[in-house]
């Protein structure tokens, strides 16, 4: 795999003593792989990523792992509020919901599960804390959204995919115990984050029985 330089200047340094334990996946969402690189590298557009993979499977290095960058914004996970200062963020190029979405490419995939197995060697990353952009910022964000290919990855240790037969328990005490911030949003936006990831062919924010075996199925596996 071959890693191009495109720095970013907007970063800063991570807090002292803090554990990078989190990789937060997003899709650029903008028209061109061109158009999203510039914008990850503008001074005044105040957002980065650690890497970005484009549709050929060319991975950009904006902003060195020991830094913060600023990709996640106001977000959640397991009780924490400054998710940026322990995640390593990936871009994927796609134009999202925004600009027509379409289905992430096999290159763009290949890529993403070599740069996630780098960054899995130098952090203890679990794959209960490999997340979507959507996952920690449910009111606001719907990337990479339901055409990334979760259950697949999840083989690959990149993220995790539930664990048939377990028994149910309360719907939104599972999703608050794996670490959505189910006080934190609306509720109905939560459900869909986890529609998203976890049952992509119905997202109607409705917790239903099958999300509800789908959730305690990730606090079984």
């Amino acid at each position: 795999m071959t890693i191009i330089a495109r720095p970013s200047p907007n970063f800063d340094a991570r807090p002292d003593g803090g554990a990078i334990d989190m990789l937060v996946l997003h899709y650029t969402g903008m028209k061109t792989a061109e158009e999203a690189l510039s914008r990850l590298c503008d001074p005044a557009a105040k957002v980065s990523a650690h890497y970005t993979i484009d549709r050929g499977g060319r991975v950009y290095a904006h902003v060195s792992e020991e830094k913060r960058a600023w990709h996640a914004g106001v977000s959640y996970w397991a009780g924490e509020t400054n998710v940026n200062a322990r995640s390593i963020g990936i871009e994927l190029v796609n134009p999202g919901h925004e600009f027509g979405y379409i289905p992430f490419a096999d290159a763009q995939i290949a890529a993403l599960i070599d740069l996630c197995d780098g960054i899995r060697s130098r952090h203890a990353i679990a794959p209960a804390r490999v997340v979507g952009h959507s996952d920690v910022a449910p009111a606001r964000k719907e990337d990479p959204g339901e055409l990334f290919p979760w259950e697949a990855l999840s083989e690959y240790g990149i993220g995790m995919w539930p664990k048939p037969g377990a028994p149910t328990m309360p719907f939104e005490s599972a999703l608050a115990r794996f670490g959505y911030g189910v006080t934190n949003a609306p509720m109905d936006a939560v459900i869909r984050a986890f529609q998203r990831h976890f049952r992509p062919s119905c997202i109607d924010g409705i917790a239903d029985a099958e999300c509800e075996s789908l959730a305690a199925g990730l606090i079984a596996g």
